[in-house]
């Protein structure tokens, strides 16, 4: 074989191998955004969710994106935090999460990105939905988004879906790493804006605490009262408890029933209190609704107490 075979030989693999490893920096790239998740109370009856997601497509087309709800109550930013803190646990480092409860949009709260100390970025008003989030997970930094860079172009006349001019937008820039957190905007307090609550607490021989959510499809009641705080009452599963429900300063509802972990130990229709799927006390009926029972709602106002 000649010397200038040799040569060609020699250069095609070369040129091979570097395209090889180009088409790999390549994928690698393509695949180098973070999971992009959203919520909102907008429901699924029209284009808003869809819109907001051509917005993500639009900044980047290798954005994978799910959806956490869209079923939120209408303006709820105190469920929109809960729902928030009960997911973002199961996702990975880097997840940016946009959050799009905002009865005050158009209004001169603040547009944010927090930064938890797990790594994780939430995009969101500053209206209270990122309560729970910041008190579960830590604040690492907070930036407010600069929507003269972070803006959906040609929407400045928009004020009525900043879920989709600069949430989505903002929030598909920074999983696609079109920006780093720090370009987000101007860095503020490490604090946001947290709704008061009755937190859970042992006093007395009794626990006080947050009826914090209902479980939407079956009716049952989620409390605050963690696992640690609930065996200060050193119950056994058959043991009856006596609860007092409040709404503010009204008692709505008290009842005696037992704990037990699970809801078949209990006759059809009857009331139990059990531990749930966040090591959580929370109460139910056995294939029954006990929020709409017994006129039992969720929310910051909602407090319960327990006691043997």
């Amino acid at each position: 074989m000649s010397e200038n075979n040799t040569k060609g030989i020699r250069r095609g693999r070369f040129v091979m191998l570097a395209l090889a490893l180009s088409g790999l920096a390549f994928s690698a790239a393509g695949n180098a955004s973070d999971p992009l998740v959203l919520q909102s109370d907008f429901g699924v009856k029209d284009a808003a969710v869809a819109s907001m997601k051509g917005v993500a497509v639009g900044v980047s087309r290798d954005i994978d994106i799910y959806d956490l709800t869209h079923e939120v109550p209408t303006f709820n930013i105190w469920e929109a935090s809960l729902r928030l803190a009960q997911t973002a646990a199961y996702w990975p480092e880097g997840t940016v999460f946009v959050s799009v409860v905002d009865p005050g949009v158009g209004t001169e709260r603040k547009s944010v990105v927090l930064k938890t100390k797990t790594g994780q970025f939430f995009v969101s008003p500053d209206n209270g939905s990122l309560t729970a989030i910041a008190e579960q997970f830590g604040i690492e930094a907070v930036r407010e988004i600069d929507e003269a860079v972070n803006r959906l172009a040609d929407s400045e006349k928009s004020y009525t879906f900043h879920g989709r001019d600069v949430y989505a937008y903002t929030g598909a820039r920074l999983a696609a790493g079109v920006i780093s957190f720090e370009q987000v905007g101007r860095k503020l307090p490490d604090e946001v804006m947290m709704i008061p609550y009755q937190k859970p607490s042992f006093e007395n021989g009794r626990i006080i605490g947050n009826i914090e959510i209902l479980d939407p499809q079956y009716g049952n009641i989620w409390t605050n009262i963690d696992r640690s705080t609930f065996r200060k009452l050193q119950l056994e599963p058959g043991d009856r408890v006596t609860i007092r429900i409040s709404n503010g300063d009204e008692m709505i509802l008290k009842q005696t029933l037992p704990y037990f972990q699970s809801f078949g130990r209990v006759e059809l229709g009857e009331p139990l209190l059990y531990l749930n799927s966040l090591n959580n006390i929370a109460l139910a009926l056995n294939q029954g609704n006990y929020s709409e029972k017994f006129h039992i709602l969720s929310g910051a106002s909602w407090s319960i107490e327990i006691s043997k």
